[in-house]
């Protein structure tokens, strides 16, 4: 297929950045800071707002009788307002806080709405394992929750001192702390580099090396102001954010494989879908939506050509009609009532 690729293996006297910035939410870049936004809305929870909701029942079309998968469950908002509008839901998600949360705030919903905990990635097995094998949607949101962010103990964070960890599932993985302190040089600053795009990256691998000789790193403080100490502040408005924060989003996707499970996950999703079935995703950075779009492109299309190639040939992976040929965005009542929707994009296919 397409997309199925092996996990990420790639062949830096006075207060701390931190003490002085007490307000970290307002020194991540707009991408990662928007994560961390709550608002008071009536479908707000501890996780976040869903973003892009109008949206997302306008392309899901959630009516009786439909059956969809919300694959990224969080705090339940995309679910509850799918169940509003009559259709039944299969709710996953990978984080044992996160889907215990949730099958408690949405129980009033038990007749139409399946909690279960699994990594979207794995979605084939878990519709199995309950006897479910088409289904009529599948929308994935993916992004960081506030509380996520804001639990010094998950260690996403280094605004607030907590264990070095970043695993979304808890029980199983490699550690942020098992990474900095074990892979070597080489390893680090391609992450950095890849999945970060922190230029620095070179610097930072090194440093990080010499330093977890002397002592490992094991908290997120640790990490975050060693960093800051080796790697001088931005001048004018990038001198906001803090110079951890491409390292820690770089840790934080190659803890969580995020991009291989995103291919994983585009691979199997038309397997799962009726004909009609729409797949709805919602990115957040740039790395994430450029995956998105060039696999949805490619599977959307009947043909396809090389060089050296006579003529077109017919696409094996031709699965899908594009609905959206460009992302949808926030509309502008959104971007000012929250604003972790800034940097959401949503793309969105039908299964032919």
């Amino acid at each position: 297929m397409l997309f199925t690729e092996a996990k990420f293996v790639a062949v830096g006297v006075g207060m701390t950045w931190r003490e002085s910035h007490p307000d970290c939410s307002a020194s991540l870049p707009q991408e990662y800071r928007e994560q961390c936004m709550e608002s008071d809305n009536s479908m707000n929870t501890p996780y976040h707002k869903p973003v892009l909701l109008g949206e997302v029942i306008e392309y899901m079309r959630p009516t009786e009788g439909k059956l969809i998968v919300d694959a990224t469950l969080g705090g339940g908002g995309h679910t509850e307002a799918m169940l509003q509008a009559g259709a039944q839901v299969i709710g996953v998600d990978q984080d044992e806080q996160a889907h215990e949360f949730a099958a408690e705030r949405l129980k009033s919903y038990s007749s139409n709405f399946t909690p279960l905990r699994g990594n979207f990635s794995d979605l084939p097995e878990i519709l199995e394992g309950i006897g479910v094998n088409k289904v009529d949607g599948i929308l994935i949101d993916i992004g960081v929750s506030s509380w996520q962010l804001d639990e010094a103990s998950r260690g996403f964070s280094f605004g607030k001192e907590g264990p070095l960890d970043m695993r979304m599932d808890r029980s199983c993985g490699e550690t942020a702390a098992d990474l900095v302190n074990h892979l070597p040089e080489l390893e680090l600053r391609t992450i950095f580099y890849e999945y970060g795009e922190e230029r620095a990256g070179s610097k930072i691998a090194r440093r990080i090396v010499e330093r977890r000789q002397e002592k490992p790193f094991t908290t997120t403080t640790d990490l975050a102001d060693f960093i800051a100490l080796i790697q001088p502040r931005a001048k004018g408005p990038a001198g906001k954010i803090h110079p951890a924060t491409r390292v820690f989003q770089a840790l934080r996707i190659a803890v969580n494989d995020e991009l291989g499970v995103l291919r994983s996950f585009l691979d199997n999703a038309s397997k799962l879908l009726n004909p009609g079935g729409r797949v709805v995703v919602i990115t957040f950075h740039s790395l994430e939506d450029r995956i998105v779009k060039q696999y949805f492109r490619h599977a959307s299309q009947s043909h396809i050509d090389r060089k050296e190639w006579p003529e077109p040939r017919p696409n094996p992976d031709y699965h899908y009609q594009m609905i959206t040929r460009r992302p949808v965005t926030a509309g502008e009542d959104e971007l000012i009532d929250n604003k972790r929707s800034r940097s959401a994009k949503l793309r969105v296919v039908e299964k032919r």
